[in-house]
């Protein structure tokens, strides 16, 4: 849930993980400078993902007020956040698309393998013969 807080990871590396279609994916890897738990605040929502230390770490505390106050008051640091929401969002894009031409490819793959079943039983489906067999 939002706690009101963000962090700096100051020192170490961070695992972002979320629970999708039943396996822990691992949606991003944060080190030093870069920002956590930015996403709940934004939204003002619950956080929607884990955080696991992969390594021992070192986190800046930063109060939901102070980082608003500091997102105002320095126009560099807007635009530096907004530049990472983008390309979190571009990478989250590219996930999805990778996700979806795997699931494309396991579907075909099912159905190659189903209709190198039924030739092997001797029930594929022929096409059938060009008009001109037929009529004769």
């Amino acid at each position: 849930e939002a706690k009101g807080e963000a962090f700096l990871v100051h020192d170490g590396k961070v695992e972002i993980r979320k629970l999708i279609a039943g396996e822990q994916r691992i949606l991003n890897v944060l080190k030093k400078g870069e920002l956590l738990g930015d996403f709940a605040l934004f939204r003002n929502a619950p956080r929607s993902a884990t955080a696991i230390a992969v390594e021992p770490v070192t986190l800046m505390v930063i109060p939901a007020n102070r980082l608003d106050h500091m997102v105002r008051s320095n126009p560099g640091l807007a635009m530096a956040i907004i530049r990472d929401l983008a390309n979190r969002m571009l990478a989250a894009e590219e996930r999805a698309r990778e996700a979806e031409g795997r699931a494309a490819a396991a579907e075909e793959r099912a159905r190659d393998a189903e209709t190198r079943a039924l030739a092997a039983e001797g029930l594929a489906r022929r096409p059938a013969p060009p008009k001109e067999e037929r009529a004769g």
